[in-house]
């Protein structure tokens, strides 16, 4: 009997105290943060993370708030298999305080890696990928990370890096990364394309992302049939940029959003040594927003880019930009997944829309010497403008519904416009509106954790002279990152 008065008078005061939590502020004061489990993580580290948020706490209420931040914040560090965050009492002489204890369960295994195999429909490729990451090394949140790509007939690209979550007073993560790639743009634009690159992550916030890049770029022509355009701008290049993000992104779903809004804006400037034909200011708007109608599970998603590149220099509207800095597009990528700028027209080739110029000639060996006609360069344009609009909606069968697979219907529109080389003087709005590529159709979308697949029915509704647009079945494997 005196048991269950005791359980009973317990239970009376946790109730008292959920009362007065849930009606008035109780005003607290963190007396100390206890870390523990920390073997390998620098203590300072974590105290620079959580503590002043958790001593900022003026209420019970504020305090519990801030608790569960701090532990989103240290999760994110990406070192620790689980936080925990706990109050306990204060010293006795000092009531109305708290002790905040702050437990972490460091990574069993600080090697992690993945490895997989890609398909890429619109170029008929297929690539293999792997990334291997050591978190931790030296106890201050730092994680090392190689990486690889290879694409049978497409792309390589090896890189390595390292991300530290704060150095010092300086708040920002801090990353520095150095990789090799070459990108085979021979098909589309005859040319090929070898980086040698470095790149320092300067700022990186949730909304902001300041970044230096330094790149040894070469461009080559193995077929030797590259037009006028891509071979004056053969060779060896400098590229060093400065490069801004601003982004804000309250969709409450990348693979499928149904309501929100996001956009971003990325701002370059190239050319800060001074370096030869690589002087440039690019500028690009991304918007975009979802609706849910209220039926079916059904969204409406809308979206508009917006992208412009100016050479800098005297008389730069006379002069070229730099070719593998233009705008291009086209592409299977779905233009509601990621957000990243101009979005990709299905329907449409990979660079397949836009200024083009005819490829060298060149003889046949036959004996009457003539010579097939060599196709086209994509030249991609200095202003581009893309837009879409895409209706999901729940299909009908229960078993789809619980696998999330989906249906919808979509309508992309996009331009491209040249406005260096003088080519601004030729330069009408009118016809710029004129003359935009649109295509429309249905699909089947089937999302997986990782990336969204779609297969949809394009129909062409317009397209020009030398664009690389077909009406039919089109399949697409599209990553939210």
């Amino acid at each position: 009997m005196r048991r269950r008065r005791t359980v009973a008078a317990e239970r009376e005061k946790v109730q008292a105290v959920f009362k007065r939590l849930s009606s008035d502020p109780v005003g607290i004061r963190v007396h100390d943060v206890i870390i523990k489990g920390n073997a390998k993580t620098k203590e300072e580290l974590i105290e620079a993370e959580v503590a002043e948020l958790l001593r900022a706490a003026p209420t019970v209420q504020d305090l519990l708030r801030n608790a569960s931040i701090a532990s989103a914040r240290l999760r994110q560090l990406d070192v620790f298999d689980s936080v925990n965050i706990t109050l306990d009492a204060g010293p006795p002489e000092l009531p109305g305080t708290t002790n905040v204890v702050v437990e972490v369960v460091e990574a069993a295994n600080p090697i992690t890696g993945s490895a997989g195999v890609y398909s890429k429909p619109e170029a008929r490729s297929w690539s293999l990928e792997g990334s291997v990451k050591l978190k931790n090394l030296f106890g201050y949140g730092d994680i090392w990370d190689a990486s690889g790509a290879y694409s049978w007939d497409q792309t390589s690209e090896v890189g390595i890096g390292v991300s530290l979550p704060r150095f010092k007073s300086i708040s920002t993560p801090l990353m520095a990364r150095a990789s090799l790639s070459s990108q085979d743009w021979l098909k589309f634009s005859s040319y090929k394309e070898r980086l040698l690159g470095l790149s320092f992550g300067l700022i990186s916030t949730m909304q902001h992302d300041l970044s230096y890049n330094l790149t040894w770029r070469t461009l080559t022509d193995p077929s030797q049939v590259s037009s006028k355009s891509i071979r004056r701008q053969l060779g060896h290049n400098l590229l060093s940029a400065l490069k801004y993000t601003y982004k804000i992104d309250q969709r409450n779903s990348h693979l499928r959003p149904t309501k929100g809004y996001a956009f971003l804006s990325t701002s370059q400037v190239g050319g800060l040594w001074d370096s030869k034909g690589l002087r440039f200011f690019r500028q690009e708007f991304d918007v975009r927003g979802a609706v849910p109608l209220g039926f079916y599970n059904s969204a409406l998603n809308v979206g508009l880019g917006v992208g412009a590149i100016l050479p800098l220099g005297r008389g730069f509207m006379n002069l070229s930009s730099s070719v593998p800095d233009r705008f291009y597009l086209g592409g299977h990528s779905s233009p509601v997944c990621s957000l990243s700028g101009l979005s990709s027209l299905l329907g449409f080739r990979t660079r397949g829309i836009g200024p083009t110029e005819p490829r060298r000639l060149v003889p046949s060996e036959s004996e009457d010497g003539s010579a097939a006609s060599p196709g086209r360069d994509y030249l991609g344009g200095d202003l581009a403008v893309s837009a879409f609009a895409d209706l999901s909606f729940d299909l009908p069968l229960k078993i789809f519904r619980d696998a999330g697979i989906h249906g919808h219907a979509f309508l992309t529109a996009g331009n491209l416009a040249k406005l260096s080389e003088g080519e601004y003087k030729k330069f009408s709005l009118s016809e710029f509106g004129r003359t935009f590529r649109s295509s429309a159709g249905v699909g089947i979308i089937l999302p997986t954790k990782l990336f969204r697949v779609e297969v949809n029915y394009c129909y062409i509704l317009k397209q020009a002279e030398h664009d690389s647009g077909r009406t039919g079945i089109q399949f697409s494997f599209s990553s939210p990152l």
